[in-house]
Formats: C-alpha cells, sequence, structure tokens
C-alpha cells in the first residue's frame, strides 16, 4: 500500500526495508517534536503541512539535526497519506475528524496514529461521553484502516528528553491490530518512549482521560509542560 524503500546494508548484504511514516500537520508543536525524534531513526518522513514556508523551516531544522535524514515535505493530505506505510494525525480532534474521510481511500489497511485528546476549550472534561473515545471515533470514520492511539499522554517537552529522574516516561498504545500494535511500539521506542501496549482500541477512553487529568493537574499545580505518565512496579 505504502511506498516502502529498500536499503542495502553492505556489510551484511542483507535487504533492510525503511518505513515511509507520513506526518500530517507536521509543523505544529507535536507534529514537530515527533518529526524531529523520528528523523534520528532510520524512516523516511513525509512532513505535511498547509505552510510552506514552515515546512521547510522544518526540514532544514531536520537536516541540521541529522544529515542523513531523508525526509520531504507536501502539502497534501491525500499524497502524504498515499505514499505512506504509517499515517500519524499530528492534529487535535475536530481536524482529526475531518481529515478522516479525505484519506479514507489510501489509508486502506495502513496504520494510522491518534495522538489526539477532545478535550474541552476550557479544560474542564472531555468533549465525549464515557461510552466512546477519539480513537474509536476514528477507527469508525476509517473502517479498513488499522488505527493505534498513542503519543497523546505525554507533551511535545518530552520527545527529545522523556527522562524524568532516571525514569523514561512511558507512552501507551492502544488498538485493534497486534501486528499494527508491535510495529507502532518500534516507532515509540525509536522516539525515546517506553511503549505500553494496554489493549484494544477502546482503552482510548483511558488514555485520552488520563492526558485530560494531566492536563488538568498541570493548571492546578502550575506544572511545567515537562510532564508525564510512569507506572512503576517491582
Amino acid at each position: 500500500m505504502g511506498a516502502t524503500f529498500v536499503v542495502l546494508n553492505q556489510r551484511s548484504n542483507m535487504m533492510k526495508t525503511k518505513q515511509t511514516i507520513a506526518i500530517i500537520g507536521a509543523t505544529g508543536s507535536m507534529g514537530t517534536a515527533i518529526a524531529k525524534c523520528l528523523a534520528q531513526a532510520s524512516y523516511r518522513l513525509l512532513l505535511m503541512g498547509s505552510d510552506e514556508n514552515k515546512l521547510q523551516n522544518l526540514q532544514d531544522n531536520i537536516k541540521q539535526l541529522n544529515a542523513a535524514a531523508d525526509a520531504d515535505w507536501l502539502l497534501c493530505p491525500i499524497d502524504a497519506s498515499w505514499e505512506a506505510d504509517i499515517i500519524i494525525l499530528a492534529v487535535p480532534y475536530i481536524a482529526e475528524k475531518e481529515l478522516a474521510p479525505k484519506i479514507a481511500a489510501v489509508a486502506t489497511g495502513k496504520i494510522v496514529i491518534s495522538i489526539s485528546n477532545p478535550i474541552t476549550a476550557d479544560f474542564t472534561g472531555s468533549l465525549l461521553p464515557d461510552h466512546t473515545s477519539a480513537g474509536e471515533e476514528l477507527q469508525q470514520l476509517l473502517p479498513h484502516s488499522k488505527i493505534i492511539k498513542t503519543f497523546n499522554t505525554t507533551f511535545a517537552a518530552n520527545f527529545g528528553q522523556p527522562v524524568f529522574a532516571g525514569n523514561t516516561a512511558d507512552c501507551f498504545l492502544a488498538g485493534n491490530s497486534d501486528e499494527a500494535l508491535q510495529q507502532t511500539a518500534v516507532l515509540v521506542e525509536a522516539v525515546g518512549f517506553k511503549p505500553i501496549i494496554t489493549g484494544d482500541i477502546k482503552k482510548s477512553r483511558t488514555l485520552e482521560n488520563m492526558q485530560i487529568l494531566l492536563m488538568q493537574l498541570g493548571i492546578k499545580n502550575h506544572y511545567n509542560w515537562r510532564a508525564g505518565w510512569k507506572i512503576l512496579h517491582d
């Protein structure tokens, strides 16, 4: 379905596939943070946004961080999604719902990552009732895609520096496809977090409310944006 590139490892003469990841909303705070981290790993990146200057600046910044990074930018979400193996919707909840029907035909069979949290404008709670979630809604809108909810329980400031007092922040995943969850867990590790697979897409309800709670606690207790979740156990 996507444009999977093949890289020849000259030492071992082994053929390795290079996945293409489209980041829709790449110039937003979360999209930029994800893009800069993934640029350090062995992925081809397609940066999609609506502002050419911001996209070019992001591409230039990525090249400064890693001269060997494989990153291009596009203005069309359909083109970016068509070329990709994995699609990251780094956009707010409302924009995610608007994008879904546009990319549906080219997202068939692909992993689509939802990072959104449907929080009210005044941060008092979720826009959605308890019996559903943004992740579940996206799965309904894209029934032939493999929706994974992840990256929604952390802030942009944690990317690139996800270690707190010696503990690596956890990054939680939910989805209906075990294979897609495992592939996404590798991606989560590539940006520095510890992946925690929680279960099927219904777990998005819990994950989204976790981040809403973290935002509320941040406002109440004056946390900075360096905050995240960690499961500690023996």
